[in-house]
């Protein structure tokens, strides 16, 4: 098993910046990509980004790109998302996701086997 907490939420201005951080728990010795997902009200749960087992492949939304930067560390057992350029339409519940490491990082939720329980992202216009 593994534990995922999400922290670094909070209410910014439209163009401000925030890092979130997931920190892993557990079984963290094993290999595993993580990816970021995101979720507003009344919609699907979207994919953000992810990052493989060891940093070396990301992928993100197009909406996000030039914007938003996945990092891990591996020592820490915690991957990053620095948003910066906030704009309205990020606003969220952002998850935290691990899954098994694969050739390619996906962006398919069911494919990612941990969660955590998600923290608030609010931008103002």
């Amino acid at each position: 098993q593994v534990q995922l907490v999400e922290s670094g939420g909070g209410l910014v201005q439209a163009g401000g910046s925030l890092r979130l951080s997931c920190a892993a728990s557990g079984r963290t010795g094993s290999t595993y990509d993580m990816g970021w997902f995101r979720q507003a009200p009344g919609k699907e749960r979207e994919f953000v980004s992810a990052i493989n087992w060891n940093g070396g492949m990301t992928r993100y939304v197009e909406s996000v790109k030039g914007r938003f930067t996945i990092s891990r560390d591996a020592a820490k057992n915690t991957v990053y998302l620095q948003m910066n350029s906030l704009k309205p339409e990020d606003t969220a519940v952002y998850y935290c996701a691990a899954g098994p490491a694969r050739r390619t990082v996906v962006a398919t939720p069911t494919l990612y086997n941990y969660w955590g329980q998600g923290t608030q992202v609010t931008v103002s216009s």
